[in-house]
């Protein structure tokens, strides 16, 4: 059975592209939609339909340009009300896409118009199922997500549903069945997805912890819900926008990739309320950049890391961008609804250099060179990975201020004190240095290469997570 998935690393997303016959499908597509058009292209096939698994949270679908661009049909599960035409499939329902067949199972948790869909081959074989956030490799999608957008439908309530959906849909189906999830590790929309993007069934009847046959529902309810951080502010207005709809890519692009010039540039960020995003490298971005500006790489979880720090995908934004991807970056705002760019520095950071406008610059320094004022108890450390990154080991006397909830963080620094700041790597702890320092905490340094060189250099104590169990 020809099935593709199409993985996008940056987002943890794949999508799926099926074709027989000289007609295709597209199962949860990115917003950007010219790949999945050429891949039909060169496969002299026509895209039928446009299948979602549920209403996104974490990206915008780009299902209303393949019908405008392709002429395909959407395709939603039971329950699903979108605002444009659509068609709202029942629970059983069969679609013909050449000689393959899609089944339709309706399978209510994480979303109440979550969608599992069975691919049947040539033969009326069962191939496998493509899953959407109804289950990951290692985990299920969480139950949590619909409650920002339907007050009612609280977790409690839609954990119970996942439950009853992969009881009696999911676990009765064959062993030998390929999932095809639309998510792996690195997802917000699970907590403890696998690193493989897909697998089989029966394996996953094995060792995923939701399918633990043993569970009773009270107790899948409870680990199901345990360890749920907040989800992104973006999510809920992505949902919003994937159910009412939204401007075509082709638009978004065409605004968002406007040249300015210095003098140009200058103007939008003194008279919008626009946020100035340098998506260069952290290395590069500290030795200088223009003030009030935010650096958030192009090269990591760019998209994620924008949705979770800007609390309104309406919001204005101005890009500093290497010359040459200033199209990708708007591209991947767009993926995360964020539509409203409205230009890019002409010739980038060098440009604003060299016309002599004001810089700023973030200190940096190695762990070798901060030894002594860790070991005279002088030196405050921020370590600002997630919480769970954090307890599994950190270095000894370091606070956790988690990029992630950065309000949060910032009430527990002193304006008037020196902190010396790390992530892991150093991407996370540039992003967090320039939104404070934007908001005029002018006394945060950098720890170049983030707590991986801290650990290679041996100086600083480390304190690690010991599991219970093995102090018996």
């Amino acid at each position: 059975m020809k099935v593709e998935q199409i993985y996008t690393g940056c987002i943890a997303h794949a999508a799926y592209y099926l074709e027989s016959n000289g007609e295709a499908a597209i199962f949860d597509p990115l917003r950007e939609v010219q790949p999945y058009l050429d891949r039909a292209f060169n496969d002299h096939a026509k895209i039928k339909y446009v299948f979602e698994t549920h209403f996104h949270a974490d990206f915008v679908s780009g299902h209303l340009d393949l019908m405008k661009h392709a002429g395909a049909e959407i395709v939603f599960g039971p329950t699903a009300k979108p605002a444009y035409k659509a068609t709202t499939a029942e629970d059983g329902q069969l679609f013909k896409v050449g000689n393959y067949t899609v089944k339709v199972i309706h399978t209510p948790g994480h979303t109440m118009e979550s969608t599992t869909y069975l691919l049947i081959d040539e033969h009326g074989k069962e191939h496998g199922i493509i899953s959407g956030d109804t289950l990951f490799i290692g985990d299920v999608g969480r139950p949590d997500l619909a409650q920002h957008v339907i007050a009612d439908l609280t977790q409690e309530k839609l954990a119970g549903y996942l439950y009853d959906s992969l009881r009696n849909k999911i676990m009765p189906l064959s062993d030998d069945l390929i999932v095809y999830p639309n998510h792996g590790a690195g997802s917000a929309c699970g907590k403890n997805m696998s690193k493989e993007t897909t697998d089989t069934l029966g394996h996953q009847k094995q060792v995923n912890y939701a399918l633990n046959p043993k569970l009773t529902k009270e107790e899948f309810i409870k680990e199901i819900l345990t360890g749920l951080v907040p989800p992104p502010g973006y999510f809920p207005q992505n949902v919003l926008m994937n159910i009412k709809g939204y401007e075509s890519i082709d638009t978004v692009l065409e605004k968002g990739t406007r040249a300015l010039s210095v003098a140009e540039f200058e103007v939008a960020a003194n008279e919008t309320q626009a946020v100035i995003i340098d998506t260069r490298k952290a290395q590069l971005f500290n030795k200088g950049f223009i003030p009030n500006s935010i650096n958030i790489g192009i090269d990591g979880s760019f998209a994620t890391w924008v949705g979770t720090l800007i609390p309104s995908v309406k919001q204005e934004i101005l890009i500093v961008a290497e010359e040459g991807r200033e199209q990708e970056v708007i591209t991947r705002l767009a993926r995360v609804g964020f539509d409203y760019a409205i230009g890019y520095l002409k010739g980038g950071f060098e440009a604003w250099k060299e016309a002599h406008k004001e810089i700023d610059q973030i200190t940096s320094m190695s762990p070798e060179a901060l030894i002594d004022l860790y070991n005279q108890g002088t030196m405050n450390v921020l370590d600002v990975r997630k919480a769970s990154e954090y307890q599994s080991e950190h270095i000894v006397e370091a606070v956790n201020a988690p990029l992630d909830f950065i309000n949060d963080s910032m009430t527990k620094i002193d304006k008037d004190k020196t902190y010396y700041v790390h992530c892991l790597s150093g991407y996370r702890s540039m992003v967090f240095i320039s939104v404070l320092q934007a908001r005029g905490y002018r006394n945060l340094i950098d720890i170049t290469g983030g707590f991986n060189a801290l650990k290679v250099s041996k100086l600083f104590p480390i304190t690690e997570y010991v599991c219970p169990s093995t102090l018996l």
